[in-house]
């Protein structure tokens, strides 16, 4: 089993930057693939990004790549979000997610793990 905190959210104007942190507690972090999800308002929670632990080879949704960055630091047991260039439509509850093993995917019931979420406002 492995927990998983959420933090960095806050409110910024569009095309500002925000920095969002996936830390972990439990098993072998680094033996998890750690995807970040959001859900806007009135809306189904959707993948933005993954990281494998293997090779940190990474995966982005069309409408962040460019901008989201996903980045991991086993030894501190916490992946990263960077997001630059920000929209309104960036606008979510945005979650971390981990599943077992080196595969990414961006299929929600893929991760059995999941943190509590953290808030992103952009203001136009």
């Amino acid at each position: 089993q492995v927990q998983l905190v959420e933090s960095g959210g806050g409110l910024v104007q569009a095309g500002g930057s925000l920095r969002l942190s996936c830390a972990a507690s439990g098993r072998t972090f680094s033996s998890y693939a750690i995807g970040w999800f959001r859900r806007a308002p009135g809306k189904e929670r959707e993948f933005v990004a993954a990281i494998s632990w293997s090779d940190d080879s990474t995966y982005y949704t069309d409408s962040v790549k460019g901008r989201f960055t996903c980045s991991r630091d086993n030894a501190k047991s916490t992946v990263y979000l960077q997001m630059n260039s920000l929209r309104p439509e960036d606008t979510a509850v945005y979650y971390c997610a981990a599943r077992w093993g080196s595969e990414i995917t961006a299929i929600t019931t893929r991760y059995p793990y999941w943190g509590q979420g953290t808030q992103v406002t952009v203001s136009s």
